[in-house]
């Protein structure tokens, strides 16, 4: 939120929903729960999508939006390491994601 409100910019929220838990959950409930968390988000759009790989549910919406900046939790940043380090010798997602997206990434949290 720091991030968008410092660069005027729009903020999409994410959540995907794996078909292997069978918990999915709707955009209107994903949009409470941040409310309710944070408040009312100027300029926020929510987004909810199905995937096998939280990953590459995230690739494709970071692609599919023309994402300037990435945000990702530490947790996340972790999976995608283990995930890239099996495809790469250097597991540095930042560089990765980069490289395949044209994209800042943040990480946060820890």
């Amino acid at each position: 939120m720091e991030v968008a409100h410092e660069d005027d910019a729009d903020l999409t929220v994410l959540h995907v929903n794996l078909y292997q838990n069978g918990h999915p959950i709707t955009r209107a409930e994903l949009k409470r729960a941040v409310e309710t968390e944070f408040g009312r988000l100027a300029s926020a759009r929510y987004v909810v999508r199905s995937g096998f790989l939280v990953e590459e549910t995230i690739l494709d919406e970071i692609a599919a939006e023309d994402a300037d900046v990435v945000v990702i939790g530490h947790r996340q940043a972790s999976r995608w390491k283990r995930l890239i380090g099996r495809l790469n010798r250097d597991p540095d997602i930042e560089t990765f994601l980069k490289n395949r997206l044209d994209c800042t990434v943040i990480t946060v949290g820890g």
